[in-house]
């Protein structure tokens, strides 16, 4: 094998593992889109604000009384 043959194969497999960091990263950021649509079609990213009420709007109810 000769130099030229070695220094071709060498950066060739440089680039094939960068394509595959890039394909991992990719399939990670799809995995988490994926997750964040599921849990909003469930209802589960729901959380209700109360920055805008009342002093002792939302909070808890005592009904023992």
């Amino acid at each position: 094998m000769d130099m030229m043959s070695m220094v071709t194969s060498m950066l060739a497999a440089q680039a094939g593992n960068t394509q595959s960091q890039v394909a991992a990263t990719i399939l990670s950021s799809n995995a988490a889109t994926e997750k964040s649509t599921v849990l909003t079609l469930l209802g589960a990213a729901q959380q209700n604000s109360l920055a805008n009420v009342g002093a002792g709007i939302g909070g808890n109810l005592n009904i023992s009384a």
